[in-house]
């Protein structure tokens, strides 16, 4: 069996003119073996590919990792590691450097020998940015399933409820629908506490006449959905509604007119220069969009310094906010996949102001 991503990844070392690579973090092992255990690492040499893993998980490894040499390392993995190098006759070895503690550096070097070390960052996350149509097709299904939730969970939001205990319930009704787990905490954030960015939920009671800001995602298999609505419980005000409204203008006009080609930094002024003109630039301290896929913030980066070019195939969140301490916050946020003409929007949960009485 031919494991495309392993023949990019190849291709992508010779390019570098690296002759091993050493992949330990979870999230690339698994991109690149399909392995979902929580222990192993890949190594791949000039001719071969190897999984690395302990007694728990070899079967595990067979089932999974189709066309890698499964192998049950040593106590210390990396003698396992210094002899598959020894008998290919690598001298050069790169590793994932934002993935290896300095403790873990000082090991390779006391155990590997001779081999330099090649410290590399980027080469698989570079290729997890451009999605496969099965990737594509498991992160539309995780996002349906936020959608899903947030119309659970609007029947269960009211005055007297604890933020908390909406998180709970939301969790709860993604893991029933075959969630792994949440993408990340939970945010229900209400009252004063909505203008907290990342006000993860707490045991405050949601009151009247304020916002509730929900911000959640599915971890589903293996791929993240990341999907914030906000509401108002009781009456909103003149303001609550003026502020929402900005928010929405401010969201729609990066949706209308993002497209690929685009930097990054071109992006985010979509949505950050309506909300400047409203004169709330200042509580718009985040940026607009990030990556998502395995992990819940990838790259690209939809930020005023990202020249990152969009590209089909790309997926990145679209969420800009504002956020006024004392008074409360707004953020609404959908998942986008960059195509050839534009983006095709994968969430599709409703954005007029939902009042919930």
């Amino acid at each position: 069996m031919t494991n495309k991503r392993v023949e990019r990844l190849r291709s992508k070392l010779a390019e570098l003119g690296l002759e091993a690579f050493l992949i330990g973090s979870g999230h690339n092992r698994r991109y690149i073996s399909g392995f979902t255990g929580s222990s192993g690492m890949v190594l791949l040499t000039e001719k071969g590919t190897f999984l690395l893993t302990d007694f728990r998980y070899t079967v595990q490894a067979e089932q999974q990792a189709p066309g890698f040499t499964i192998v049950e390392h040593a106590v210390n993995p990396l003698e396992t590691v210094r002899d598959l190098l020894s008998e290919s006759g690598a001298k050069r070895l790169a590793f994932e450097q934002e993935h290896t503690v300095y403790g873990n550096f000082v090991r390779y070097g006391r155990t590997l020998g001779d081999v330099e070390l090649v410290p590399s960052a980027g080469i698989v996350e570079g290729l997890r940015v451009i999605k496969e149509q099965s990737e594509i097709a498991i992160m539309q299904e995780a996002a349906e399933l936020a959608d899903a939730t947030f119309a659970h969970i609007i029947g269960l939001i009211a005055a007297g409820v604890k933020e908390s205990d909406i998180a709970l319930k939301m969790e709860m009704f993604m893991r029933s629908r075959g969630a792994t787990s949440s993408s990340f905490d939970t945010i229900v954030a209400s009252g004063e506490r909505s203008a907290l960015p990342h006000g993860v939920a707490s045991e405050r009671i949601i009151g009247t006449d304020e916002f509730v800001k929900l911000d959640f995602g599915a971890y589903y298999h293996g791929y993240c959905s990341d999907l914030t609505r906000t509401v108002v419980v009781g009456k909103p005000s003149e303001r609550h509604r003026d502020i929402y409204n900005i928010v929405l203008e401010a969201q729609m006009n990066a949706l209308q007119n993002i497209r690929p080609g685009m930097t990054g930094k071109e992006a985010d002024a979509l949505a950050r220069d309506v909300i400047a003109r409203y004169g709330y630039g200042e509580q718009f301290g985040h940026s607009t969009g990030h990556g998502l896929g395995m992990e819940i913030h990838e790259e690209p980066r939809l930020s005023m310094r990202s020249d990152t070019v969009l590209v089909p195939g790309m997926t990145v969140t679209v969420e800009p906010g504002i956020y006024i301490p004392g008074f409360g916050g707004v953020r609404i946020e959908d998942d986008i996949l960059i195509t050839d003409t534009g983006i095709r929007i994968l969430t599709s949960s409703p954005k007029e102001l939902l009042v919930l009485q």
